[in-house]
């Protein structure tokens, strides 16, 4: 735990933990297996000798077994029962073991110290160190320049393929992404902008400093002195709302409280982290799926704008739904008498997925798979769903610097740190992501407005995210006191071609820069939207939580919009099902093998005009050959 944790400061950043919860966490985590243990073989001595001997032999026993489930899982290909039969052999022959011979148990003294220097690994050795016991604050200020200091607004999206905006033309699609593409049409488009690295803690720094990622250290200002917010914070008055970074050091930045967590959410996380470890099966261990971003109703904000006028925003609940740091970022948005910063670093579209296209919420089931046939497809629609979502945020930015008169005196950014794979076999933004889909994981939408530009164009230099501070730099006449790997837009282009990539720092990996090519045009199945009546039996299937459908309320901007299920074992793979609310259909999805959690299908209703308030009705039919369907009664 306290390894998987001291590896991802970012997990105690996001969640905004002070030092006295964390150090209560690696406490709770130390004592907590421990003290119970102890007081049942205390008390195992009020039964006497030979009870207190089974206890101990037995305790020995099961923490054999369990250290023998980690050891199987890295080890051997066994999982499952058979892993836990083979980690119940083994407990049993290390308890036999232990009450045979003394060599054991002077092993387990010995390395009853093991707590005391993992402890100690963790709160002075591991990146996660910077976090508790940071040391120093600012780093080097800028240098004014001569001329205009413009205002700087940056909007700082997270996990963000360019790919995904695309249209088959090359272009921002603006059927389905109208905000983005208003915003490429205003501004310079870098279409051949990549992010240096896969990894948030090290791709922000990256952007932000303007080196490529050197050290596996904290994302934050002990580690970073030197950065936008320290090179701007001398002329500028900076507002910064980051995440999962703390690279604005209190000396120089206002930086809004955000909502407490407290050791509550700590624990809980920490809590399905540690299920994770335990598992005798396979699981993604990865902290970041627990960065849901509060809503502003959730963190008890205030609306920072009056809802627009929009139609298609069916239940005006974008400013309760949006996230409760962009709702502080937009209220921040106001000319000032001194230059201003606007900083903000957005987990959109990043998971976990949970939006519509509109801005109502749905819910999903935390260990839904993202790989595999059928699974990979419903993650790449979940993502462009919130991503439909994040254009709207985009252009409530856009609306609310217009309305301000900030829009045409500033500089603004938009961008993303990188983006993520959806091959097949292949997804996520590691190394194996990087080299089957470069073009998912490394190209990101990188959109730069000057002061005072109106029409768009495109620049296809090879852009890289440490070009990203030289840029806003130079826009902002300070210069950078510190050498960076980067220049800025505003020099010649980089001569080289070819990409640089670090999955690890100060491990660089090159691959062919140019422009990614466009996705093909999306081709959605015949049937969705169809309408449907009475059809003919053709089997059953079981879908999780049929008694949301009873009771849909759309003005509290929740719906039940994911159907997951079964259907019977001999399914066979591969066969379509339709899945339908009030007549009509929303998807049409595969039959899959079966995942851990029982599933063989999965379908997301983006479409959130097939619900009514109070009572739906939801059928799923079996898509027969020549697109016959039959109706599936559902339990």
């Amino acid at each position: 735990m306290l390894d998987v944790l001291g590896r991802s400061p970012d997990f105690f950043l996001f969640h905004r933990a002070t030092q006295a919860e964390i150090l209560a966490l690696v406490a709770l985590v130390a004592l907590a297996p421990t003290l119970p243990l102890a007081l049942l073989g205390a008390a195992s001595r009020l039964a006497g000798r030979v009870v207190r001997a089974a206890v101990h032999t037995g305790l020995v026993g099961l923490l054999f077994a369990a250290l023998a489930v980690q050891a199987g899982r890295q080890a051997t290909p066994l999982r499952g029962v058979p892993l836990l039969v083979a980690a119940g052999v083994v407990g049993a022959v290390g308890a036999a073991a232990h009450r045979r011979w003394r060599g054991p148990g002077r092993v387990l003294r010995v390395a009853a110290a093991g707590p005391l220097v993992f402890v100690a690994l963790f709160l002075f050795a591991s990146p996660a160190s910077a976090v508790v016991l940071p040391r120093g604050d600012a780093g080097a200020g800028g240098v004014a320049g001569p001329g205009e200091h413009p205002p700087v607004v940056m909007l700082i999206l997270d996990e963000l393929p360019l790919v995904s905006l695309l249209g088959p033309d090359g272009r921002i699609d603006a059927t389905r992404y109208p905000h983005f593409a208003e915003l490429a049409a205003g501004s310079t488009w870098y279409r051949n902008a990549t992010g240096v690295s896969g990894w948030t803690p090290y791709a922000l720094p990256a952007m932000l400093t303007g080196r490529y990622p050197a050290r596996p250290v904290a994302p934050h200002y002990s580690q970073y002195p030197d950065n936008l917010f320290t090179a701007l914070g001398g002329l500028y008055d900076v507002h910064a709302e980051e995440s999962i970074t703390r690279l604005c050091p209190p000396s120089r930045c206002d930086q809004p409280a955000s909502p407490a967590q407290g050791l509550g959410t700590l624990v809980r996380e920490s809590g399905r982290l540690l299920r994770q470890l335990a598992a005798p099966v396979d699981s993604r261990i990865d902290p970041e799926e627990s960065y849901r971003e509060l809503t502003a109703a959730e963190a008890g904000l205030d609306a920072a704008e009056p809802t627009p006028a929009d139609p298609k925003f069916r239940w005006a609940n974008l400013n309760d739904n949006q996230p409760a740091r962009f709702t502080t970022f937009l209220a921040g948005l106001r000319p000032s008498d001194r230059p201003a910063l606007h900083f903000l670093h957005l987990l959109m579209p990043h998971p976990p997925w949970a939006y519509l296209p509109s801005g109502a919420r749905y819910d999903a089931p935390q260990d839904l798979p993202n790989d595999g046939d059928g699974w990979v497809e419903l993650a790449r629609q979940r993502h462009l769903a919130q991503l439909a979502y994040t254009d709207r945020l985009i252009g409530e930015t856009l609306r609310t610097m217009r309305a301000t008169g900030l829009y045409d005196r500033a500089l603004l950014v938009v961008t993303a740190d990188h983006g993520v794979s959806f091959a097949k076999g292949f997804q996520g933004r590691g190394m194996d992501a990087i080299r089957a889909a470069a073009g998912e994981v490394a190209w990101v939408p990188m959109f730069v407005k000057e002061p005072g530009q109106r029409a768009g164009r495109v620049d296809d230099r090879n852009w890289e995210h440490v070009d990203l501070l030289p840029t806003v730099a130079d826009a902002a006449g300070v210069r950078i006191p510190w050498h960076v790997d980067g220049r800025s837009a505003r020099q010649p282009p980089r001569e080289r071609a070819d990409k640089r990539f670090y999955d690890r720092p100060g491990e660089p990996v090159a691959f062919p820069g140019g422009v990614p090519a466009p996705p093909p045009a999306p081709r959605p199945p015949a049937l969705v939207g169809a309408a449907v009546g009475e059809r003919p039996g053709g089997g059953t299937a079981r879908v999780a939580d049929l008694a949301a459908f009873r009771a849909v309320d759309p003005a509290s901007g929740e719906l039940p919009a994911l159907v997951w299920g079964t259907v019977p074992p001999d399914v066979p793979d591969g066969t379509l099902l339709a899945v339908a609310v009030n007549g009509r259909v929303g998807a049409v999805v595969p039959v899959v093998p079966r995942d851990p959690g029982g599933r063989r299908f999965a379908a997301l209703l983006t479409d959130d005009s097939l619900f009514r308030a109070g009572d739906n009705r939801l059928d799923v039919y079996r898509v027969a050959a020549g697109g016959e369907l039959r109706h599936l009664s559902l339990s």
